[in-house]
């Protein structure tokens, strides 16, 4: 349940539209709802601006079915993490307005009254675009769980995928990509050299994403981990292995109006 809708059944009761008792029955699993298996904690879009989202793996497909019927009743949006093709479809053979993105693994779900994204500041509050890189084709899947998650969330997304270090040419051809977006996602495996190179190509914040994709030396992600949080570039953070959700989140926060501003003119 995000602001918005508490403002409309605040409002709904001062007209006179809705009674004490029903609009009570609306709010009173705003903290959380327990489903025994779970805690759906549907205050956390008045807390962070967007409800909570399902992380997949180690939970079962009805426990996932549950825990987005519960979160699309109170928020009309949700969102769901590495997902399988399989589970997805169980979804949405439960679930109406059901999509899933296939390359980032990513269950999208929309109530009927749901925003085209979620709502998570003052509208156009979005400073500008940004931009998801891969070092590889391999590093795609946790490429497009930043950029699905990114487009999810409001932010303008661009895309530009296998310029890694190999070939540096791939990545210089498009100066004039990296020179406008207002934030980087970096997202390379291997060795991970990637996101030092943009770190020191551009004067935006670099978001450096780890992915579990390389030989045994690469342990699984660890080398290159160890690479993006030796950079010797200003402005890399980096965010832990294969994480584009939370990439994508840090991202788009940096790339909102801060809320002081955002607020002058009212």
């Amino acid at each position: 349940m995000d602001s918005e809708r508490i403002r409309r059944i605040l409002e709904s009761v001062k007209e006179g539209d809705t009674s004490i008792d029903s609009a009570l029955q609306s709010l009173k699993v705003l903290p959380f709802e327990d489903l025994g298996f779970a805690r759906v904690d549907h205050h956390r879009a008045l807390r962070q601006g967007i409800p909570e989202v399902v992380y997949c793996p180690g939970k079962t497909d009805e426990q996932i079915v549950a825990i987005l019927e519960k979160l699309i009743r109170q928020s009309h949006k949700a969102l769901a993490t590495r997902a399988s093709a399989v589970t997805a479809e169980i979804v949405a053979r439960r679930i109406p307005n059901t999509t899933y993105h296939e390359a980032a693994r990513v269950i999208s779900v929309a109530g009927e009254l749901a925003p085209p994204v979620y709502q998570t500041g003052v509208p156009g509050s979005c400073v500008g675009t940004v931009l998801v890189v891969s070092a590889g084709t391999a590093d795609i899947p946790v490429a497009e769980e930043a950029a699905v998650t990114l487009a999810e969330l409001g932010s303008p997304v661009e895309r530009l995928y296998d310029v890694g270090v190999a070939g540096l040419h791939r990545l210089l051809s498009r100066h004039d990509t990296l020179m406008r977006a207002n934030v980087v996602v970096v997202v390379a495996g291997m060795e991970g050299a990637l996101a030092s190179v943009v770190g020191g190509l551009v004067a935006r914040p670099v978001i450096a994403v780890p992915t579990s994709v390389g030989y045994g030396a690469s342990l699984n992600g660890i080398s290159a981990l160890l690479t993006m949080l030796n950079s010797c570039a200003s402005g890399v953070g980096v965010v832990n292995i294969d994480n584009g959700f939370g990439a994508a989140f840090l991202a788009h926060r940096i790339n909102q109006v801060p809320s002081n501003e955002a607020l002058v003119e009212e």
